[in-house]
């Protein structure tokens, strides 16, 4: 499943990126006129860095997954989507804050493509759990983009259509797009937590495997070592 899911991707993500650009996605509720809150965000985002936002998950595990590619500057966990300022760690995960917790991405856009970082997500966890990854239950772990400009949201919601349409997965993509309001840091100690914790249990038997089929897929994008 999982070889040929990453097949299909490379195939969507590589031959339809120009399709996407910049156009409302076909087929999806916001076709015709994009809201009002989309509107506000920039056409797309100009210079060599750039940022992306994802919500995929315990932020411990898809941290440390988009750390290890090359191209990417940073990547640092946080909470999004809520309406409380600075919300705590105990906040977000009573699943009432109306936060995700999601980590905020700095990249080389010369090295490594929004396109290349959307394949990387749709890999990286299941995208048909909704409010949940595994055993991580609540809508503080669900799937969702936040996108910082109308091309980073058109194309995420493009791709959403291709792979729903193409039924690459068991059930259907429950992942939101919406876009990008605020970012709040999380506590220090979740920062890189699988880099200092990798010998805790939840590091060993729920991180690992999915770092190492996750390093396995993107053999040739990672960071040399």
């Amino acid at each position: 499943m999982r070889n040929r899911l990453h097949h299909f991707l490379t195939l969507v993500f590589g031959l339809t990126v120009f399709a996407a650009c910049g156009q409302p996605a076909k087929g999806s509720k916001d076709s015709g006129k994009l809201a009002a809150s989309v509107q506000e965000l920039p056409e797309r985002t100009a210079g060599a860095i750039d940022t992306a936002t994802f919500g995929a998950g315990c932020f411990w595990c898809v941290e440390a997954q988009f750390a290890s590619l090359n191209g990417v500057k940073s990547v640092v966990s946080g909470y999004s989507g809520g309406k409380k300022a600075n919300p705590t760690y105990s906040q977000v995960s009573s699943g009432r804050s109306g936060h995700a917790e999601v980590i905020q991405v700095l990249y080389d856009t010369a090295t490594i493509s929004y396109d290349e970082l959307l394949e990387a997500f749709f890999l990286a966890h299941d995208p048909t759990q909704l409010d949940r990854q595994g055993n991580d239950v609540g809508p503080q772990y669900r799937s969702i983009i936040f996108a910082h400009s109308k091309e980073q949201y058109n194309k995420s919601l493009y791709y959403i259509d291709k792979l729903n349409a193409a039924d690459v997965y068991k059930g259907k993509i429950v992942t939101a797009v919406e876009p990008f309001k605020a970012f709040y840091k999380a506590e220090d100690y979740h920062q890189e937590y699988y880099a200092k914790n990798g010998q805790e249990a939840y590091c060993v038997y729920v991180i690992k495997p999915k770092m190492e089929k996750f390093r396995k897929v993107f053999k040739e994008k990672l960071k040399k070592q």
